[in-house]
Order: structure tokens, then sequence, then C-alpha cells
């Protein structure tokens, strides 16, 4: 069952969870843990005994036993639409943690600090237990995810409350650190989703606020978002098989910084104050780099490609921000159409691999992060270089004719690599389809 993966693990709160079911027929009635697959896994299962069965490889009566076992160890996953009642309670939630953040911001000035600090901390407690009695009392996934959203959002009030009573800087880029570093804890002890959604989302804006805390430069953004997808991408490998909704965000947040990275250091003279040292941008570097060992040490095979990818990723939108070119756009000289096409080059090459990924990983965002990051850089790169020669009408005609060559090449390796994953996958009658052992979604997901 080598391609039972998560398309989209967010709804489920306790994305950890495991429950036991006892075997049908199983006199000792063993205790046995379930782990819920798609339907279309299933259907392919019941075909292939049915295949197996009138070809004589398997008895009737084991293919009876098969299908029990089946059912009792692989349950159906129930993959719901977005409702209205999940929005708004979502929505509900967003507005209430957002709101609480804001009345801390407007400083509450009829009430004391302490009394301030003591009413949002006691909202914050009440959210965070509240959702963890609803998770414990079997409440519905979209309440218990709206509870614990507010309290992740209010973990943030605490933080900024506690802070303006100590006279500190709201904003200051250690305080977002703090409330990412929480809703992380949150997230990690109880296995809830929506926390580990709003760490995430702090945690990348702390990563890119800290170290440009005392000095902006354009290369610092490029090595900082090369690094953030080194550490996304081992963080992915390291949760995979163990909490399988996590390691799908991180893996998406690991193609979408690969895309900004490579796109940033495109720009022409990005790279042109050189690269700006400092302590945070080297510990950012260092924790990248241990993310991507410790993924390459305890989960050894090809899914440590990912993380690899990542640091080539890093090391060559670095080089290609250090290429600094003319930043006259009436002047186009060898050197700028030189940057242009191996801009351009690496960039489809990242593409294509984010495609292949997706595709291995059942991963539908990183192919379609690959495909709008693929147009708009492509345009970007079309205005950059064409557009100071050719004008008007004709314009139109070579942006046309890229994306036409861009949309074709693009399609067409999605399609044969989805045609050898699927004759690879079925060359052997044991084997279900992406299960092959040396694949990285065979053996992670």
């Amino acid at each position: 069952m080598g391609r039972c993966t998560q398309d989209n693990p967010a709804p489920e709160e306790n994305a950890g969870r495991m429950s036991n079911t006892s075997a049908p027929g199983s006199s000792s009635a063993t205790s046995l843990a379930t782990r819920p697959v798609p339907p279309r896994q299933l259907d392919w299962l019941r075909t292939e005994l049915t295949d197996w069965t009138s070809q004589g490889i398997i008895s009737e009566d084991q293919a009876a036993r098969i299908s029990s076992r089946v059912s009792a160890r692989y349950p159906a996953e129930r993959h719901t639409r977005t409702s209205i009642g999940r929005v708004f309670l979502y929505l509900g939630a967003g507005f209430v943690g957002v709101g609480l953040i804001w009345l801390v911001a407007a400083n509450l000035d009829q009430l004391s600090p302490v009394t301030r600090f003591a009413a949002i901390a006691a909202l914050w407690l009440a959210f965070l237990v509240g959702g963890e009695v609803l998770a414990a009392r079997g409440a519905s996934a979209p309440l218990v995810g709206a509870v614990r959203l507010l309290a992740a959002l209010g973990a943030g009030a605490v933080v900024f409350q506690a802070a303006q009573s100590l006279q500190v800087p709201a904003y200051e880029p250690r305080l977002v650190g703090l409330w990412s570093a929480g809703a992380f804890v949150h997230a990690y002890l109880t296995r809830a989703y929506m926390p580990f959604v709003v760490g995430v989302l702090t945690g990348v804006t702390w990563w890119f606020m800290q170290p440009m805390w005392d000095s902006q430069n354009g290369l610092t953004v490029v090595m900082l978002m090369g690094a953030a997808s080194v550490l996304a991408a081992g963080l992915a490998v390291l949760h995979d098989r163990r909490i399988d909704a996590f390691a799908w965000t991180w893996r998406t947040v690991a193609g979408g910084m690969a895309l900004l990275a490579m796109f940033v250091a495109a720009v022409p003279d990005i790279g042109g104050d050189g690269i700006d040292w400092s302590t945070w941008l080297v510990v950012a570097l260092v924790v990248a780099g241990l993310a991507a060992t410790a993924a390459a040490l305890t989960r050894p095979g090809l899914r440590v490609l990912e993380p690899l990818g990542a640091v080539v990723v890093l090391v060559a939108a670095t080089l290609l921000g250090l290429w600094t070119t003319g930043t006259d756009p009436s002047d186009v000289d060898a050197g700028d159409w030189a940057h242009a096409a191996v801009s351009v080059l690496a960039y489809v090459v990242l593409a294509v691999a984010l495609v292949a990924l997706g595709t291995v990983r059942d991963h539908p965002p990183l192919t379609w992060m690959a495909m709008v990051g693929l147009v708009v850089f492509t345009t970007f790169q079309s205005f950059a270089v064409f557009a100071p020669i050719v004008t008007g009408a004709w314009l139109f005609v070579v942006l046309g004719t890229v994306f036409l060559g861009t949309g074709f090449l693009f399609d067409r390796a999605r399609r044969e690599l989805a045609s050898a994953l699927d004759s690879d996958s079925n060359a052997g009658p044991g084997s279900a389809p992406g299960s092959d052992s040396s694949s990285p979604k065979g053996t992670d997901r």
C-alpha cells in the first residue's frame, strides 16, 4: 500500500491519533492498529485480489482472508469537503484571536497592566483547556480545531501583553519567536494541526524578521529562503510516517521557499552588496544544516534527496544572486542574456523536480506551486529581457510563444513521469502503485 498518502491532512486535528480494532473472525480478538487509506487504494487492492484469484495465484479462501484483514487494518479515509460550518468556525476563531491581540495593542487603558495580563491569560487558559476537554470527549474535529486555534492565537496575545507590561517594544522579532515556540509546543504535545499551522506561520515570519532586524540585504533574503527550504525539507522527511499531517505542511513550505529563493535570486543585481554575514544568518544556516543531516542519518535512502535538493537550491540561488549584471533596462548586453538564460534554466529544473516530487508523494500543492511559479517567473524574465527589445503587440506574441512552449514542456514532463511511475508500479503482480521499495513515497508515506 505504498501510495497511501494524505492529500489534505488539515481537517484532522489529532494528526497522530491511532485507533484499535479487532480482526474479524479472530478468536483471540487481537487488537490491531489501523491506518486510514484512500478509498481508491482499497478499490485497487480488491481488483487485484479478484485478478489473482482468477489466475489461480491465490485461492478464494485466501482472498477472503486477505480482504477481511485489509478491512480491519486499513479503513477507508473519509475525505469530507470543507463545510460552511467548518469555514465559519475557523473564521470566527481567527477573528477572535486577532481581536485579542488587537486589544493588547490598543493597551486597554481602562485596565491596569496586571489586570490586562490576567484577563488575557485567563482567556488563553480557557481556550487551551477547553480544546483538550472537547477532544477528549470526542467533539467534532472542526469545533476542536477552532478552539485550539483560539488557544494558539491567544498565546500570542499573552506574549505581547507580557511584553507590554515589561515595557518591551511590541515590534521586536523575539516576541514573534516566542509566540511560534509556544504554538509548536502546544501542537506537538497534543498532535494538534491548527496550533501547528500558527507555529509555522509565525515561525516563518520570525525566521526572516530576526536576521533582517539590524540590516537589510537582498542576498540575505535569498539565503534565508534557501535555508528555510533546507530546514523544512529535512523536517518533512523526519516527520514522514510519524506525523504525516505535519510532514505534509513542512513539505509544502520547503517547496514554496525553494521557488521563492530561485525567483528572488534571479532579480538583476539582487546581490550587488554581497553577503552581509550576521550571527542570526549563521544560526539559520547551521540549524538548516542540522535538520538536513538528521534526516540523512535517521531516514536513509532516496528520501534524503529532498533535503539534498534543497541544499542544491540554496547554493544555486546564492551563486545566482552573487552574479551581478547591468541594471539599465535600456541596455541589455550578453551578460544580461546569459544571466536570464541561466536563471530560467535553473528555475525550470527546480519546477520539474517539484513536479516529480509532487507526483511521487501524491502532493498536489507542490505541482500547482511549481506550475504557477514557472508562469510568473517566465513572465518576469520575459519582461525583463524582451521588453527593452520588442514592444507593443510583438511583446505579447513573444510572451505567448514562451508560455505555450513552457506549458507544453511542463505538461509533457508531468505526463511522462506519471506514466513511468504507473509502468514501474504495475511491473510485478504483488506491488501496489508507487510501492517500489526504492521510491521515497513507498517507504515514507
